[in-house]
């Protein structure tokens, strides 16, 4: 048997048992869920048949088409979004961008509305994280607060653009060239998101210096686990690259040797002449690759990724639509004037004027099979994780925290992802509906 009727057999194996059950009023309606076809398992088994267990040709068919969705030189391919964020921070830290490089003790200015892997690599990197508030509906970083956030210490920026909304690049974007900072855009929510800067629509991820994206089913595209790392900036690649490969000098890929034809004739460090270039280490790295079998399915996903961004966009505007006669009781979303994201979720705020807490509504919403999630952490310093760090000394808080509180306590959100239909997102509306009034 060849590959050819194996993968012939996959096909009618799809067909016969991955077609999604038509929704039927009363099914669970989840926040996200995988959107896929035959290419994608197909692709999956013909990786698997050839073995190729680490990161390999459909890795690289990944990283290039990416790149060329995303207008950029350079993508690396990462084993989550988390890592990617990671690497994206960890790079600064490179002692190739002398005078620019983010030591320990340096501060880095986010929200405390976050993800808590946009956070995390700041501690890690033993930098400062400096918090700011978000403002609501955008649910994004108040840039009013950037100048006051920032001091002699300060080396970057690093933000999400909370549920695919993007936050105000045009400000915080000058604010880091006024400064000479480093915009890190954390695009997991947001890919396929547009912004107008300058004059000109840019993709989401590719405005600052380095952006990232997530492959995790909920995302808008997914290779199960995985993420990626972009940037246009040829230095920053460099380094990205080694340090997601072990931290390695030499840029061969798997199963190459020899690509610079100095293996065996360079002077590092104080090495012996000659050391195995292979086995050379510019930095201390990780190993943050991906096997190729997750490429395969990223391969089939990236060619309906501008069909998923569409539908996750029309099934926003509906729930926009259909919800705005409740705009007294319930705070909904806003996007900022020259954008058009892609949205990750739709985003509430139960307002007093509901008689209900966000929990009562909630609780409703669940009882009634719709799935619900809050803004990520909420406020992460309240979280178990930020006991034991020292305010004013391992981090720092500009101003009060008042909105992210406010989305802590109020603020909920259901799915836009594309495979919701026009059914579901009517029983969505149905039962928020019945839910606050």
């Amino acid at each position: 048997m060849d590959k050819k009727e194996i993968l012939e057999l996959v096909k009618q194996y799809y067909q016969e048992n991955h077609q999604q059950n038509e929704y039927k009023k009363g099914d669970r309606i989840n926040y996200a869920g995988r959107v896929y076809d035959e290419e994608e398992l197909c692709n999956l088994v013909d990786s698997a048949l050839d073995f190729w267990l680490t990161a390999g040709t459909y890795t690289k068919e990944f990283e290039s088409g990416l790149a060329e969705y995303l207008k950029v030189p350079y993508c690396s391919l990462v084993n989550s979004g988390s890592s990617a964020n990671l690497l994206a921070l960890m790079a600064l830290t490179s002692p190739l961008l002398k005078e620019r490089r983010l030591n320990k003790g340096d501060e880095v200015i986010t929200v405390a509305a976050a993800f808590p892997t946009t956070v995390a690599p700041i501690v890690q990197a033993g930098a400062v994280p400096v918090f700011l508030d978000i403002q609501i509906p955008s649910y994004n970083l108040d840039p009013a607060k950037l100048e006051e956030a920032y001091s002699p210490k300060t080396k970057a920026v690093f933000l999400a653009h909370s549920l695919g909304n993007t936050f105000d690049l045009q400000t915080v974007k000058a604010f880091c060239d006024r400064h000479q900072l480093w915009l890190l855009e954390d695009n997991c929510d947001a890919l396929g998101g547009t912004y107008e800067i300058d004059g000109e629509q840019k993709l989401t991820g590719t405005i600052g210096d380095i952006g990232t994206s997530s492959f995790y089913p909920a995302h808008q595209m997914t290779m199960g686990e995985g993420g990626a790392v972009y940037t246009s900036n040829p230095l920053l690649h460099k380094i990205i690259r080694s340090m997601r490969d072990w931290g390695r000098e030499c840029v061969c890929s798997g199963g190459q040797d020899n690509l610079c034809g100095h293996r065996f004739d360079g002077q590092f460090g104080t090495l012996p002449k000659g050391y195995d270039h292979k086995y050379v280490y510019s930095h201390l790295g990780y190993n943050l690759k991906v096997t190729d079998m997750q490429a395969a399915i990223g391969a089939a996903q990236l060619k309906k990724l501008p069909d998923f961004v569409e539908k996750r966009q029309k099934n926003w505007d509906y729930l926009r639509t259909h919800l705005s006669d409740l705009s007294d009781v319930l705070l909904l979303p806003e996007k900022a004037e020259g954008t058009n994201p892609c949205w990750f979720g739709f985003i509430m705020s139960v307002k007093a004027e509901c008689g209900k807490t966000r929990n009562e509504v909630v609780a409703y919403l669940e009882e009634h099979n719709i799935q619900t999630r809050n803004l990520f952490a909420g406020n992460i310093l309240r979280h178990p994780c930020f006991e034991g760090y020292e305010k004013g000394v391992d981090y720092r808080v500009v101003g009060s925290l008042e909105n992210t509180d406010f989305a802590m306590n109020h603020s909920f959100w259901v799915g836009v992802y594309p495979g919701m239909t026009e059914e579901m997102l009517e029983e969505m509306v149905l039962r928020i509906h019945e839910a606050v009034r």
